[in-house]
């Protein structure tokens, strides 16, 4: 019997991805834990392994399609014994049956009255699709996006496989003026329910945008979906997380010392130092220690419990061609300085072809940012969900300062902490501040 090659959800919140290359073709012998294919995310390049033993009969998505949702199939192996040339091949976009969604917690659907049929918006889209369990067929995005904007999914023609609801179809009816979800009436004697959160503002449109400039004036240059995440991530944070930020300046002559000596002190591997410590690879380890001595600022918050952290999961931000990626670096505060300094360059050369894997830029608990070796000299960085934090980093100069009375001149480095006042508040977020800081002036600290 045929089995159908499904386009893989590479990650939790993956609902479609692009398919790069196929790197076997129509006819290929397969073994199960063959690499065939390549599939990029908004951040990352994975490569596809087979699950299945036999002919690779036929390919329906050709290499260099975008935007496949999640489950597609995009191929059909034939098994043993079949003959492949006659393995017909669904149609292009086509998908398995989509289970019913399962209901939702703490709603008895069962014994509630219907809800009146919604009002038809004038010009509006056509009525969405039903999943067998009587909701519209949405991805979950698409759900999250039209809840946000107060939008009745029930009033939405969905564009993606079999009609599903997908996030361009939210998008377009935003703009559109479906009709907005009544809310649902209260049983008697229920509490009243509590007010929605506020959708996230909208700014103008792209036409009252380009109406500002001369035609001819600008290149249009579409935005790829890791920019559209940074964007709407970055958006998120902003509207959502209060921003409380304390910064400080440390004195760098002591690690610039250790760093100096610990390079010079470097076994050969291959020819070349075992390792090269950064000044960025000891601000990371300085960080995760300085979690592990104030645990009350190595937390995430959520709507229901303040989650505290047994381990410090320190993201870097690492620049790459079209935006920003943030590998982390795992139990940070029990690694050496030199496992923390040849994981980063590995993480970071891989982020750069985009080769990394969901786990290793997905959570943490905190990060950092550093724009020290282009000459900034402080900046606040925006906290990226879930972490609490973030720490901006600037560059390390000589500046005049007072010991002893006396004016000397010492290597400074500013650093900013940005906080999410729900669950760090500034007198914690000093504290944190003040123990990285002892580490950075006192590093030999870093090695026992």
């Amino acid at each position: 019997m045929p089995v159908n090659i499904l386009m893989p959800a590479l990650s939790p919140t993956m609902e479609k991805g692009n398919l790069a290359k196929w790197l076997k073709k129509e006819g290929d012998a397969i073994k199960a834990g063959d690499v065939i294919a390549e599939i990029e995310t908004d951040k990352a390049t994975m490569e596809v392994e087979a699950v299945d033993e036999g002919i690779l009969a036929k390919i329906v998505v050709p290499e260099g399609t975008a935007d496949v949702a999640v489950n597609e199939v995009i191929a059909v192996i034939a098994g043993e014994g079949e003959d492949a040339k006659s393995v017909s091949a669904p149609a292009t976009g086509s998908a398995p049956k989509a289970e019913a969604p399962k209901a939702e917690p703490a709603k008895a659907e069962a014994t509630a009255a219907p809800a009146p049929a919604p009002a038809k918006a004038t010009g509006g889209p056509a009525v969405a699709a039903k999943s067998d369990g009587g909701r519209p067929f949405a991805s979950p995005l698409a759900r999250r996006i039209a809840k946000e904007a107060g939008l009745d999914l029930s009033a939405i023609k969905g564009s993606g496989p079999h009609g599903r609801i997908v996030e361009k179809d939210i998008e377009a009816a935003k703009k559109g003026g479906t009709v907005k979800a009544a809310p649902a009436a209260a049983p008697a004697g229920a509490p009243a329910p509590k007010p929605a959160a506020a959708p996230l503002a909208a700014g103008p449109s792209d036409e009252a945008v380009k109406k500002l400039f001369e035609p001819g004036s600008y290149e249009e240059i579409p935005h790829d979906g890791m920019r559209k995440t940074i964007a709407r991530r970055l958006t998120e944070a902003k509207q959502t997380i209060p921003h409380f930020y304390v910064t400080v300046d440390c004195e760098l002559d002591a690690l610039l010392k250790l760093r100096g000596e610990l390079n010079a002190a470097a076994p050969e591997k291959d020819g070349k130092p075992a390792y090269k410590l950064s000044v960025n690879d000891m601000v990371i380890k300085a960080l995760a220690l300085a979690l592990k001595a104030v645990p009350d600022a190595n937390v995430s918050w959520t709507d229901g419990a303040m989650l505290k952290h047994k381990h410090a999961d320190v993201g870097v931000a690492v620049s790459i061609p079209g935006g920003l990626i943030t590998p982390i670096v795992r139990d940070a505060c029990h690694k050496t300085l030199s496992q923390i300094s040849n994981e980063m360059k590995d993480m970071a050369a891989r982020a750069k072809t985009r080769k990394l894997k969901p786990e290793e830029y997905q959570g943490g608990t905190t990060a950092v940012s550093n724009l020290g070796m282009f000459g900034v000299k402080d900046f606040a960085a925006v906290i990226n969900p879930p972490h609490a934090t973030i720490l901006a980093v600037g560059a390390g100069e000589p500046r005049v300062i007072v010991k002893g009375g006396q004016p000397a001149v010492a290597t400074v480095m500013s650093v900013t902490l940005s906080t999410d006042h729900r669950a760090v508040d500034g007198a914690l977020g000093a504290e944190l501040l003040q123990a990285f800081k002892g580490y950075i002036e006192k590093p030999m600290a870093m090695l026992v």
